[in-house]
């Protein structure tokens, strides 16, 4: 019976993906602005601001289908399994990489960059938040986490694509659910790597200048 099912649930992941990603733009009218990136089929993560619980459903409905389909949002696994519901959106539908930050019964956590790197050796494109947390102050950024500058050092190769989702506020304010009928904008920039002999603090302060630069008030003349 399982193995029966398996097929179903797919298909019921697949609709349903399609369908968040039409209601996303119906509701927002979201829609891709790609300055220093095209959209095309290479080895990405798409690292972005984050305000909302709508961030990530908004850059993977933004993305090209045949885009999206190879890329995985990494989430809170405490988070996307605590309902039977966000068990199936999370997994299955967002195809998420989630990673554990509930400690173990000894107090110690695994190393969550364990499943990210797996799913870069696998192929995958993915989007993630080097916040860490949801930004909910008046600075454009929190500090980042190591995260990003230990990716950009096992994986040089893959491109690290600065995504700034614009207006998110306004659309999912915190405590709500439901997104309210406002535009919002994501945009890509220009990839960002590693370069040589270039340190943590001095990586992850570039890689964040290159986000913070893509806000849409920088750019007004």
């Amino acid at each position: 019976m399982t193995g029966q099912l398996r097929p179903l649930r797919r298909l019921a992941a697949n609709i349903t993906g399609h369908g968040i990603a039409l209601l996303a733009r119906l509701i927002t009218a979201v829609r891709a602005e790609w300055r220093g990136a095209d959209p095309v089929p290479r080895q990405r993560v798409y690292y972005a601001n984050h305000v909302s619980n709508a961030d990530m459903p908004m850059i993977w409905a933004v993305l090209p289908p045949n885009l999206r389909r190879h890329v995985r949002p990494v989430a809170a696994a405490d988070y996307w399994l605590k309902t039977p519901l966000r068990a199936f959106v999370g997994p299955e539908v967002f195809n998420c990489v989630l990673v554990d930050r509930r400690p173990d019964r000894d107090g110690s956590t695994g190393d969550p960059l364990d499943n990210i790197l797996a799913a870069l050796n696998d192929g995958a494109s993915l989007i993630l938040f080097p916040e860490g947390n949801r930004n909910m102050t008046e600075d454009p950024l929190l500090p980042f986490k190591a995260g990003l500058y230990n990716i950009a050092r096992a994986c040089p190769q893959v491109d690290l694509v600065p995504t700034w989702v614009a207006n998110l506020t306004e659309v999912m304010p915190k405590g709500e659910v439901i997104p309210l009928p406002l535009m919002t904008t994501v945009i890509f920039g220009e990839p960002v790597h590693l370069q040589e002999g270039e340190d943590k603090d001095a990586f992850l302060e570039r890689a964040a200048r290159a986000l913070v630069q893509l806000k849409p008030e920088d750019h007004a003349p």
